[in-house]
C-alpha cells in the first residue's frame, strides 16, 4: 500500500481519502493545542499562505498522546487554531499517532521515514532527556517522539522527509518548497 490508499476523519468525523490530494505536497503534522511547540501554527500558516495556490496541503492531525497536551475536542482544538493563528488550514479528527489505536496512515509514515534524532543544540538535547526518562530506547523505533513531526509527502505520494519538532522551520520550508 501506498500514501494514496489511506485516509483519516476530518472533524465531522467523514472520511477523507488521501487520494484528495493527488499532485498536490502534503505535510502531515501531528499537533497539540498546550504544546511548548504550538507556536509552530504560526510559521505551517505562513507557509500555507505562501504555497496553497501552488499545491501544498496541510493535514493536521491534533493528537494528545503526549503528555496530555491536547486534552479539548476537535471543535474547541479548531477554535483555538483559528483564534490564535488564524489557521486556515482545516484540523482532522483527534487520532493517536503511536500504539495500538494509531492511524493507519501514521504506521504507513513511519515504516517510510523512521526517528534519526533530535539534531543539535539545547532544544535537542532537552527533548533526548525527556524521552530517555520515558523510554530509555526510543532512539531505536520509528515511534512519533513528541507533538509536531512532520512528514513531507511529494506530488507522486511518496514520504520524502520526516520533521522532528525540533528541527529547523526553515529547513522545512525549504523542503516544502523545492517539491512545488
Amino acid at each position: 500500500m501506498g500514501f494514496y490508499d489511506y485516509s483519516v476523519l476530518n472533524r465531522a468525523g467523514e472520511e477523507v481519502s488521501m487520494r484528495n490530494f493527488e499532485g498536490k505536497v502534503v505535510l502531515v503534522v501531528n499537533t497539540a493545542t498546550g504544546c511548548g511547540f504550538t507556536p509552530h501554527y504560526e510559521a505551517l500558516q505562513k507557509m500555507y499562505d505562501k504555497y496553497a495556490e501552488k499545491g501544498l496541503v496541510i493535514l493536521d492531525i491534533p493528537c494528545n498522546q503526549f503528555w496530555d497536551q491536547a486534552p479539548e475536542s476537535d471543535d474547541d482544538i479548531h477554535k483555538f487554531c483559528t483564534l490564535n493563528y488564524n489557521t486556515k488550514f482545516d484540523q482532522m479528527k483527534k487520532s493517536d499517532v503511536n500504539g495500538e489505536n494509531e492511524l493507519p496512515l501514521y504506521t504507513y509514515l513511519k515504516s517510510q521515514k523512521g526517528f534519526e534524532g533530535f539534531g543539535d543544540g539545547e532544544l535537542a538535547e532537552k527533548m533526548d532527556e525527556i524521552l530517555e526518562s520515558i523510554d530509555a530506547d526510543y532512539k531505536n523505533n520509528a515511534n512519533i517522539k513528541w507533538n509536531f513531526t512532520k512528514f513531507v509527502v511529494d506530488r507522486k505520494g511518496e514520504v520524502v522527509a520526516r520533521f522532528e519538532p525540533t528541527a529547523s522551520l526553515d529547513d522545512l520550508e525549504k523542503c516544502v518548497a523545492s517539491l512545488l
